[in-house]
């Protein structure tokens, strides 16, 4: 394929068959369209972007074991509270959001913001753990919010890249942006009681809750009614929204019915979720494994150290992009996050391998260019393959929920006792690396067979007997839609 628009490829006159009225849809003018993408990537790409920049420096801004008198795995028990809290919340987080509109991210930016803000007056263990219940119901599912926001507004094939610029830039900046303000505050003096690490959480929680005030006026709602766009642009919109679907909706939401909302968990759904959550087994306990590695280099202050890891995100937000171009690019997830999880491999394989302090570190720059990158890929491919409405919303939720559970396996896969070459941790995430790989290729075998029966009209019994809404809520499972590899 040869792209004509790195952000709006296929820009083409789209027509499309309405199986509920019969006619076709209406013909999208080029012209109109790439201008109306053109406004849809500055407005929300660096808004999403910043959200989950904002989401993702919180939550990285513990370091405060000695001043509460934490000890030994005291502090993953505290992470693992805020996950399992995060988890819990997920899915109906995002079937409120269908409900209240996108203005459900705007409170929840402000609610880790002011929980982050709290953070910094903890006085001890246990007012931390408090600290993470609530961290984890609100942060609990922004990822899953924004991503069904966008899948809103984008085409199955937009996606992708769109992911790649906010989910891959965010974490990395997050990771590069978080160090190189926890050097500048620690480099601080200190401003009354908020001393040492309660000036990065008093900071960060001020300026989140700033984000998330601005965002209740800016953040935009359904292509159907949004403020984002002119009356002309909604209609354009929500054409594009036609075109790319089985059956036409018009942009209007079905409802969420429990037979909807369980069929989501389709066996694809799971797949990504698993191969999600292999990837976090095997990427957040690099926010433990790296300051050792960087420690080990050689004699550094906070912030010296601090400003080490620096490098490493900045190389994994460039893979990622490029990595989600290379996906679009090929039409093809699978080939992408494979790509990416060989780097991974080879990452932890080098850490495992040798005990040379250079070496590791660049072992450190090989598995933050598979994670940073696999993640949204997964998720991405959770959503091209879901439908309608509610699944998506339910999907996205769902995988980003299953997945968690690997971040709760890794802060117990990095445990005090194991350090400094922590052999077990590594060589389990290498394990889940190579887990990824399986699932990648398994699944990539599951879409082609199943698309190969539609096209032989082996799953058109299930149009026999149906009314025009069940046709409607089949989604993934109507005949003419076809999976994306």
């Amino acid at each position: 394929m040869s792209p004509k628009n790195v952000f709006n490829d296929d820009i083409v006159a789209v027509e499309n068959t309405d199986i509920k009225e019969g006619g076709p849809f209406t013909k999208i003018d080029p012209i109109a369209e790439k201008k109306l993408v053109r406004k849809l990537d500055l407005i929300l790409l660096p808004m999403f972007c910043l959200i989950y920049c904002a989401n993702s420096v919180d939550r990285t801004a513990i370091g405060l074991e000695n001043d509460l008198g934490m000890r030994s795995n005291d502090l993953n028990i505290a992470l693992t509270v805020f996950f399992i809290c995060f988890i819990a919340v997920e899915v109906p987080s995002n079937l409120a959001l269908r409900r209240v509109g996108s203005v459900w991210v705007a409170y929840l930016v402000i609610g880790f913001g002011t929980v982050a803000l709290g953070s910094a007056f903890t006085r001890n263990y246990a007012e931390l753990l408090v600290t993470r219940v609530f961290l984890g119901l609100s942060e609990g599912g922004i990822l899953a919010r924004l991503v069904y926001i966008l899948a809103r507004y984008y085409r199955r094939h937009e996606l992708v890249l769109r992911m790649g610029l906010f989910f891959g830039l965010g974490p990395s900046l997050a990771g590069s942006f978080g160090g190189l303000l926890s050097s500048g505050l620690l480099a601080l003096d200190d401003f009354g009681p908020v001393k040492r690490w309660r000036k990065i959480f008093f900071v960060e929680g001020v300026v989140t809750i700033g984000i998330g005030i601005l965002l209740i006026f800016f953040i935009p709602n359904d292509p159907r009614e949004t403020k984002m766009l002119n009356e002309e642009e909604r209609k354009l919109a929500i054409e594009r929204t036609n075109a790319d679907a089985t059956v036409k909706t018009d942009g209007f939401k079905e409802k969420a019915t429990p037979k909807l909302i369980f069929r989501s968990f389709s066996i694809w759904t799971l797949t990504c979720a698993m191969g999600y959550l292999f990837i976090n087994i095997s990427f957040q306990g690099l926010s433990l494994f790296l300051p050792t590695v960087v420690n080990s280099l050689g004699e550094f202050s906070v912030v010296e150290a601090q400003l080490r890891t620096v490098p490493c995100y900045i190389v994994g937000a460039v893979w990622a992009i490029s990595s989600c171009f290379a996906s679009w690019y090929l039409n093809s997830r699978g080939i992408a996050i494979i790509a990416s999880m060989l780097f991974q491999a080879l990452g932890y394989a080098i850490a495992i391998g040798t005990k040379n302090p250079h070496a590791r570190y660049a072992a450190c720059f090989f598995s933050i260019m598979g994670g940073t990158s696999s993640g949204p890929l997964f998720l991405t491919w959770g959503m091209d393959n879901a439908a309608p409405d509610t699944m998506r919303a339910v999907a996205s939720a769902a995988i980003a929920a299953i997945s968690a559970f690997g971040a709760i396996i890794s802060v117990w896969t990095y445990l005090p006792a194991d350090a400094p070459d922590y052999h077990k941790g590594n060589s389990i995430n290498l394990g889940a690396a190579l887990c990824v790989i399986t699932f990648t290729i398994l699944g990539m075998v599951y879409l082609k067979r199943e698309n190969m029966k539609r096209e032989r009209g082996e799953r058109d019994y299930r149009l026999e007997g149906r009314t025009e809404e069940q046709i409607r809520d089949l989604g993934y499972k109507h005949p003419r839609f076809r999976y994306q590899l």
